[in-house]
């Protein structure tokens, strides 16, 4: 018989998900161990082999559940704003995505390329569709820059402005 999922068993990830981007962010990956991350969570390492294969695991998920996040606020925000807003309602939604979130993002800069390529290429192709979300706004909303030459560049400032 097929061992049954607990009822707090996502919060007990999300819980691991975030004292490991803690710990990646403060230590590094590699200086990081399964270890260290049990005990950050108060819990044993089979407990964590439970909910994870492998370190390389919860990085990854770590990744991809903050983009996930990221696009879902830009998505709502943008559903839910007027023309002419869309650019405001990006930005206050990522900011408030990214107030918690610190760890989260520090090793999304650092650590992303200690993945396989694959991984690597879904959580670029992650953050490609967030550029695109930002640069398809920005066209809407700012004429004179429109589908021209200076949208890549004005697209990466204002992450770059929004990131800083």
């Amino acid at each position: 018989m097929a061992r049954t999922r607990a009822q707090d068993y996502d919060a007990k990830r999300q819980v691991i998900l975030h004292k490991s981007a803690e710990l990646f962010a403060q230590f590094g990956y590699s200086g990081t161990s399964i270890t260290m991350i049990a005990e950050a969570c108060g819990a044993s390492k089979a407990l964590l082999y439970h909910y994870y294969p492998d370190k390389e695991a919860v990085l990854f998920d770590i990744l991809s559940t903050h983009l996930e996040q990221l696009i879902q606020a830009v998505e709502t925000a943008l559903e839910a704003a007027p023309e002419g807003d869309r650019l405001f309602a990006i930005a206050s939604a990522l900011l408030e995505s990214y107030r918690d979130a610190d760890a989260e993002h520090q090793i999304q800069i650092a650590n992303l390329k200690l993945l396989p390529a694959d991984k690597q290429d879904a959580l670029r192709a992650m953050e490609r569709q967030l550029v695109v979300l930002m640069s398809d706004a920005i066209a809407q909303e700012v004429p004179q820059i429109g589908r021209g030459p200076l949208l890549k560049p004005v697209t990466m400032s204002a992450f770059g402005m929004l990131n800083w």
